[in-house]
């Protein structure tokens, strides 16, 4: 796959929030995801992206560019060696929260995708799999 359509990228500060954001919709439009579309897959990046650097400690996102059969996507896979997520069926619950936000995080991603997947070992690190179809 070509560089521009699967890329790897660090989250490692604020600015990197931006980078993933700026990078997923990019993907996105050349895609051809609708601008709906695109709205949601970037403000779901944005949230894991935080949450990557907020509660990961930073870690990374591969974005990638599907295609199956006929349908069109993007895939981000976000990835930290941080504390990891003790309950995370209760994480996903709207407002909760270990910080100070909302608590509309997790739970606000995973509807606003497709596809949602998480993995998490206290200790270890979280994986968050998300991905938006056309």
């Amino acid at each position: 796959m070509p560089s521009e359509l699967h890329k790897q990228m660090e989250i490692r500060t604020s600015s990197d929030v931006v980078t993933v954001r700026q990078a997923t919709r990019a993907l996105a439009e050349r895609t051809g995801l609708s601008l709906v579309d695109q709205t949601k897959l970037v403000t779901a990046a944005s949230e894991l992206a935080r949450n990557t650097l907020d509660y990961g400690g930073g870690g990374t996102v591969q974005v990638e560019a599907l295609e199956n059969g006929v349908r069109r996507g993007v895939r981000l896979i976000f990835e930290d060696q941080g504390p990891g997520i003790a309950n995370v069926q209760e994480a996903l619950k709207d407002g909760f929260t270990t910080g100070g936000g909302l608590g509309l995080g997790l739970g606000g991603a995973r509807r606003l995708v497709n596809e949602f997947d998480i993995e998490s070992t206290p200790g270890q690190g979280t994986r968050v799999t998300i991905a938006r179809w056309k």
